[in-house]
């Protein structure tokens, strides 16, 4: 029997009550107060289903635990068999997974299941790609947290399965210091000098900096310890890695793309991060078969 933790990525975490909530809020959106009326209206109740979900494209499949979730939470009576889990490579004309049972619960939660793998794998095989930018380097590839409100634990999950890594959650995960806060505080020194002392050991900080004269300040407080380096061309980056020598820990954010992204890489610095990997993603193309 196919199980939600037999498909999950290996190496990425994604919480059960993170799927529970995602699916049930996805079937409440699409079965809203009457459910399936076209299912009802025109397929008898023992009438029984075969149906094949078949990834169109070449990618990194994602989101499967999610499609799952779905048909079992409908039907009891489904069952369901994996061809691929969570972070696979595929290519075009691949099954995925093979759907049998009640032909009602099938066709009410293809739909859903549909559009969270297809995201969900969009992501990942975007992350891929430029993960495979970086081949050579010792550099990670990070997402942010611009990402589709309510959806933000499964797409970061996504990027992980494309091979990337996460950068914070969230607002309370980590200190990160924006130029907006630093213009507040009063400058780069006085609101390095309020976050550590308002943290705990565990907690680090990362401020942003788009300067090399701004990176020198940093660097002379030594109280912060990751710098992004915002919106710096490659001349401009790969000086920032000369000028820090370790001491810090250095993120590329601003215009990093696919066409960037091995230049970026090249310069030394350790991290580079881009909204683009989960709010640009292209849809990864995915659909569900009947076998008649």
């Amino acid at each position: 029997m196919t199980t939600l933790a037999s498909l999950l990525h290996p190496d990425a975490f994604l919480s059960p009550l993170a799927i529970e909530e995602a699916v049930q809020r996805a079937l409440d959106e699409d079965l809203g107060r009457a459910g399936d009326v076209t299912s009802v209206a025109t397929i008898p109740e023992t009438t029984m289903a075969h149906a094949i979900m078949v990834a169109r494209q070449a990618g990194v499949i994602a989101g499967l635990p999610l499609a799952v979730a779905i048909f079992q939470k409908l039907s009891p009576d489904i069952n369901i068999h994996a061809h691929a889990r969570d972070g696979a490579t595929v290519a075009a004309g691949v099954n995925v997974l093979t759907i049998s049972g009640p032909a009602r619960a099938v066709l009410a939660g293809e739909r859903t299941a549909l559009n969270f793998v297809g995201r969900l794998s969009g992501v990942a095989t975007l992350t891929s790609d430029y993960v495979r930018h970086t081949a050579g380097t010792n550099m990670r590839i990070c997402c942010t947290r611009k990402t589709t409100p309510g959806l933000r634990a499964l797409e970061k999950y996504a990027v992980r399965c494309g091979g990337g890594f996460n950068h914070r959650f969230g607002l309370d995960d980590a200190i990160l210091i924006k130029d907006n806060h630093i213009a507040v505080a009063g400058g780069i020194k006085p609101v390095l000098e309020r976050a550590r002392a308002h943290i705990g050991h565990l907690v680090k900080i990362e401020i942003e900096v788009d300067t090399l004269s701004q990176l020198r300040e940093v660097l002379d407080t030594g109280l912060a310890d990751v710098v992004l380096l915002d919106n710096m061309d490659i001349a401009t980056l790969t000086e920032a890695v000369a000028l820090a020598k370790g001491r810090v820990v250095l993120e590329a954010s601003g215009g990093v793309t696919q066409g960037s992204i091995a230049q970026i890489a090249a310069t030394g610095v350790d991290y580079a991060s881009s909204g683009a990997l989960t709010h640009s993603a292209p849809n990864f193309d995915v659909a569900l078969d009947i076998d008649a």
